[in-house]
């Protein structure tokens, strides 16, 4: 077997273990079941709340994650290596840990003072985005510093010898160049958003039609062994999901033709 045929193979592989867990759910599917879920006002509960709260976290994400990304990209800095470690820690600690981490940082002395001063967070619509903004965080920055590194410094440069500041060549010259970077960083850590669960339940709990997201509920649903509101809620959110990556590729393609 050549290499050819071994690679495509793997890549089928992967494509087979995916594809066969979304149909094995039809095992389980039933009409009326789906359109129950589907309709009812806790499910609409739930997709509201997800994505609202997938959105706000995001855009918060970005918000942070653009000037860090240009700094690690462009600047070197005492700690600049620490950073860009630190960038992998979503990654290598489970959600759930991440959440603990959080939860017990509002149970010591400036957390409580957070808590009753500023923002309530724990068992709160607050607490939801911002296990969520923890999570995507690290992913936002790694891929925006990607796309500025793709960015050639020099046209920064040859904009500021033509008098501009650097803020004004970063807007109106790299930003520009990594919109296509910015809007899947965007689209993917919103997805990623949407489907976080781990950190969620810690810092936000398990309550129905108040802190219940779209993973919430599946597991509220598994958990009080409805399979078939289980099953309908999973391709809800799979189905959100798969149509964020399809916008991706297409707004990715259409910037790449531009």
């Amino acid at each position: 077997m050549n290499l050819r045929r071994t690679t495509i193979a793997a890549a089928l592989a992967v494509l087979a273990l995916y594809g066969g867990l979304i149909l094995s759910l039809g095992w389980f599917l039933d009409g009326g079941a789906l359109r129950g879920a589907l309709l009812s006002e806790r499910t609409l509960f739930s997709v509201r709340l997800s994505l609202m709260a997938a959105t706000l976290a995001a855009c918060l994400a970005l918000v942070l994650a653009i000037p860090a990304a240009y700094a690690l990209s462009r600047y070197r800095f005492r700690g600049r290596e620490l950073v860009d470690t630190v960038l992998e820690f979503p990654i290598i600690v489970s959600p759930a840990a991440l959440g603990a981490m959080l939860l017990i940082f509002f149970n010591n002395p400036l957390g409580e003072w957070i808590q009753e001063h500023a923002v309530r967070f724990v068992f709160s619509f607050a607490g939801i985005v911002l296990a969520q903004f923890i999570t995507v965080l690290g992913v936002a920055v790694r891929l925006l510093k990607t796309s500025f590194d793709e960015v050639p410094a020099e046209l920064e440069t040859v904009a500021r010898t033509l008098g501009a500041t650097p803020r004004h060549a970063f807007f109106t010259v790299t930003l520009p160049l990594a919109r296509r970077g910015l809007i899947a960083a965007f689209i993917l850590a919103w997805a990623k958003a949407l489907g976080e669960f781990g950190a969620t339940i810690m810092v936000a709990g398990t309550m129905a039609m108040r802190t219940e997201t779209l993973p919430v509920a599946i597991y509220l649903r598994l958990a009080s062994a409805d399979i078939e509101g289980t099953v309908a809620l999973i391709l809800v959110l799979v189905s959100i999901g798969l149509a964020a990556l399809y916008v991706t590729r297409r707004l990715l393609g259409r910037a790449a033709n531009a």
